[in-house]
């Protein structure tokens, strides 16, 4: 990590930095290949050259990732400690087109070099807490929590889980090894939702258990066997009124399958707790992100 300061803002983000830096080395390797170089500006650019950049966003939506900004760019070969970044808006706010949202000063081959970089990562991130508060906007006067799942970018997943935090979101599990969730192909070969559960809990009994049921006899059959997180797949809100009625307050209850934007509010009064939806990560378009290069005078490069 280029520098403390850095890495304790990507802490109190909840964002380890160890992972964050794995990411952000490998998305310059791409762009930068075996030899570490960006032909382009090496031979236009002046070892010695200094300017200022600005991020601006060109569409409005809710920003998410400017932490990474200086991780970014201070892990730009060769490396570089002279680098100053200066962040105008925090991560959850929502911007309007035009907004600068950081200014970054230091070498115009590292602004240049990075630039792509930084830009892929924001604006994904931005792209899905925008999507996400669409979502906890839709969900908004109920008691429903709008989750993420599993459908992320492979190698992205910490930074599209802590947007959809930056959103309004809540994260369901990180991975397979956090949470154990038994779902209809673990039903079948255990023997049913009660053995299913039961297997679960006596091999890994300090890990948190949810069982996917798609009846209301499934779901009461999964609560007698001790079951307290239950996830009800492709249910119409008329069947998970029944499953709330039923299972009571005896466990949690996540709707997911067939949620959108517009169903949202119909699917939240049935009175589940959570709606899980993929595509907050798997679907969400980016927000439109530029870099803005000055070289000292008035002039402006569109990145």
């Amino acid at each position: 990590m280029g520098s403390e300061v850095t890495a304790a803002g990507l802490r109190a983000c909840g964002l380890d930095p160890v992972t964050v830096e794995r990411i952000v080395v490998g998305a310059l390797a791409e762009d930068l290949g075996p030899d570490g170089l960006d032909v382009t500006t090496a031979a236009t650019i002046d070892p010695d050259q200094r300017g200022a950049a600005e991020l601006v966003a060109r569409a409005g939506g809710v920003v998410a990732g400017l932490t990474l900004v200086a991780v970014v760019f201070e892990a730009v070969p060769p490396g570089s400690g002279d680098i100053e970044v200066r962040l105008h808006r925090a991560d959850g706010d929502r911007v309007p087109p035009g907004t600068v949202l950081a200014t970054v000063t230091g070498p115009v081959r590292t602004l240049l070099t990075g630039e792509r970089t930084v830009l892929n990562l924001i604006s994904r991130m931005s792209g899905i807490a925008t999507h996400t508060r669409a979502w906890a906007d839709a969900l908004s006067g109920s008691t429903a929590t709008v989750l993420d799942t599993r459908k992320t970018t492979p190698g992205l997943r910490e930074l599209e889980k802590y947007a959809v935090r930056v959103g309004g979101g809540g994260n369901k599990r990180i991975g397979l090894y956090d949470v154990a969730m038994v779902k209809d192909n673990h039903k079948l070969a255990a023997g049913g939702v009660a053995a299913a559960y039961r297997r679960v809990r006596a091999a890994f009994p300090g890990v948190s258990v949810e069982v996917e049921v798609t009846t209301v006899a499934e779901a009461v059959a999964a609560v007698r066997a001790g079951a307290s997180y239950l996830l009800c797949d492709n249910m119409p809100p008329d069947l998970l009124r029944e499953v709330v009625a039923a299972v009571g307050d005896r466990a949690e209850l996540e709707a997911t399958g067939g949620l959108t934007l517009t169903n949202a509010a119909q699917y939240a009064a049935t009175g589940v707790n959570f709606l899980s939806v993929g595509a907050l990560t798997h679907s969400s378009p980016i927000m439109d992100i530029a870099l803005d290069l000055r070289t000292g005078g008035t002039d402006r490069c569109v990145g």
